[in-house]
């Protein structure tokens, strides 16, 4: 959600804010803009894609080392040129990038407003602007100390970049609850949202920590300050990322990329971390706290959207293998209905990005309460990993496209090694059955590749069947109903149909009315202990003239013949099911949306994380 870039150095800015944003673009945003100094201010900005931006500045003077760009996406006011950032003061001297949202920009603005200040544009943005710049001349302070004592005033989320047109040797830079990084090169900075536009540039980096404000100038030097105004040690850490990462690599989109990368994904998540061979599995985040979390009285999950759903899987996991009670939760709601969290509790956060305002959100809350707070997530350094007891990394890799994919599986992958280790700590499952499903787990990567390729004809063909469907039901049992939203999500974020997951047994409680011959019915059939209901299901289905996609065991032979279509994933034992049928209901969705002409890696409305409530 939003993206920021910015640059202080001897090189020209604007390419390196340009590439920048293209690097940001699987963020969400529907405007963007730059400004660089050169002597004067030049500011450009543009609603719509960032090569419209650049077609919009292609005649226009773009010389300058020091400037900062952003990708917008509305909050406070439409998607438009004047909304756009950045965004400047009254005078023009001081410019500002921002994400998040200020939650007392009404009162502020109405104060400002009555200074004198006038604003062109309806964002919360602009509104912090002009209140620096108030500060900065009534007090007459340097800008450091100007946004230093601004954001103190400031009630909500963010992460600014302000550029003074009088000072053009610093940038001020600050974060609340929205990610910043700084990249530090030989003699300049780079500044933005995640790392991804740094890693060309440099790998030494430094991840700002909440209300933090840090001050950088064209001489090297370096100062970080909390908004209290305590000076800092920085912490410089080496970026584990290669630029190969973020090229699709002969792929037509990211999604596609990512939904192919997942037999090697899922392999670097368990590597180190299970050896069947051994017969042990073993999780370097979990280890000081394991006796603790096997002794759990219950482990609360929090997630939104295709975490949730991972989150979901991870209940059966361990309440099945594991025998701990958990609860799962949407994190938007978790602390809005006054939660009963208890000392002995564990809170697990789930979080491809690590930055999700709600999770992180949920977590303060829990961590109020005295309980254990464990964080699974992608990115390295992100907020939910740092503040954090413990955590583990899933090790996908950076995930451009939007709706995500390999990040899921990710996730699924160290959640069903959590439970295997906490199975075997806590002795709930014979020795047999531990060593059959460690056997398993190493073999689904090979499986995955495999079902890539078995499956790509059919997937191809059922989308060309199915790509004007208005509606769609996803239904599953056990472990399989997870996998039936996550179809739906994903076939909604993408393609724009709508679609609902369900448990299959549910069906008969509403959803059945809506099943007529145009009406598709996916079907998640690879569970052996509920093989007869959902047998029973799919009739009822039939019954009513729906079309039934099934997705079965390879060999399976009954379910087959009732469906209309099915896809075969490779046999595995129950609780790694998820893993393999997910796959296909992703690439599906992919050729749908294909179909349909729609952006594949951007859908339309949606940021990558969800920085702000």
């Amino acid at each position: 959600m939003c993206g920021i870039v910015a640059y202080l150095g001897p090189r020209e800015a604007y390419p390196i804010l340009i590439k920048g944003l293209q690097r940001l673009e699987y963020r969400g945003y529907d405007s963007a803009g730059v400004a660089i100094y050169n002597g004067q201010l030049h500011v450009f900005k543009k609603k719509g894609k960032v090569q419209d931006l650049v077609e919009f500045a292609r005649s226009k003077e773009t010389g300058g080392n020091i400037g900062i760009g952003h990708t917008r996406w509305a909050t406070h006011g439409k998607p438009d040129d004047i909304n756009a950032h950045p965004h400047t003061s009254g005078n023009d001297r001081l410019t500002i990038v921002h994400n998040g949202i200020i939650e007392n920009y009404g009162l502020l603005k109405t104060a400002l407003e009555n200074k004198g200040h006038v604003f062109s544009s309806e964002t919360d943005t602009e509104v912090l602007v002009h209140l620096i710049d108030e500060i900065q001349r009534s007090e007459k302070l340097p800008l450091a100390e100007a946004v230093r004592l601004a954001l103190t005033e400031v009630v909500g989320a963010y992460a600014i970049v302000v550029m003074d047109r009088d000072n053009p040797d610093q940038l001020v830079a600050a974060r609340k609850g929205s990610p910043l990084v700084i990249g530090i090169g030989k003699n300049e900075f780079f500044l933005a949202s995640d790392a991804t536009p740094i890693v060309e540039h440099t790998k030494q980096v430094i991840y700002l920590n909440d209300e933090e404000i840090t001050l950088l100038t064209r001489d090297g030097h370096l100062q970080i300050k909390t908004i209290g105004n305590e000076i800092q040690s920085p912490f410089i850490e080496e970026l584990n990322m290669e630029i190969e990462m973020l090229e699709k690599g002969g792929y037509d989109y990211f999604m596609l990329k990512e939904i192919h990368e997942q037999s090697r994904t899922i392999q670097d998540c368990m590597r180190g971390r299970l050896n069947a061979g051994e017969g042990w599995v073993r999780l370097g985040g979990i280890e000081q706290y394991h006796n603790r979390i096997a002794q759990a009285d219950r482990i609360l999950i929090v997630a939104c959207g295709t975490s949730w759903h991972a989150g979901l899987i991870a209940e059966y996991l361990f309440e099945d293998l594991a025998r701990i009670p958990v609860e799962v939760e949407y994190a938007s709601e978790f602390r809005y209905r006054n939660p009963i969290i208890r000392e002995n509790d564990v809170v697990i956060a789930i979080s491809q990005s690590g930055e999700t305002a709600d999770t992180l959100a949920a977590l303060e809350l829990a961590k109020e309460k005295g309980a254990l707070i464990y964080g699974i997530v992608n990115v390295v350094g992100s907020s939910i990993a740092r503040m954090t007891d413990a955590g583990s990394y899933i090790h996908a890799g950076p995930e451009i496209g939007v709706a995500s994919t390999k990040a899921f599986t990710g996730q699924v992958t160290l959640l069903t090694m959590m439970a295997l280790s906490l199975a075997y700590k806590r002795g709930t499952l014979s020795k047999t059955y531990y060593q059959q499903l460690l056997n398993e787990m190493e073999n689904i990567p090979r499986k995955v590749e495999t079902l890539l390729q078995q499956c790509a004809s059919s997937v191809e063909y059922i989308a060309t069947e199915f790509k004007n469907a208005t509606n769609a039901l996803y239904l599953g049992r056990g472990y399989s109903f997870p996998v039936a939203l996550e179809g739906a999500l994903k076939l909604k974020e993408i393609s724009y149909i709508h679609a609902e997951g369900y448990p299959a047994a549910e069906m008969k409680h509403g959803p059945i009315a809506l099943i007529d011959e145009n009406m598709p019915v996916f079907v998640i059939a690879t569970n052996k202990s509920a093989y007869e209901k959902i047998a029973s299901n799919i009739q009822e289905v039939k019954a009513r003239k729906g079309v039934v996609i099934a997705v079965v065991t390879e060999g399976e032979e009954v379910i087959s013949k009732m469906a209309d279509y099915r896809i075969e994933i490779p046999e595995t034992e129950e609780p790694l099911t998820p893993l393999l049928s997910v796959i296909p209901l992703q690439l599906l969705s992919y050729h749908i949306a294909l179909l349909r002409n729609c952006d594949v890696d951007q859908p339309r409305n949606l940021a990558k994380s969800v920085t702000v409530e």
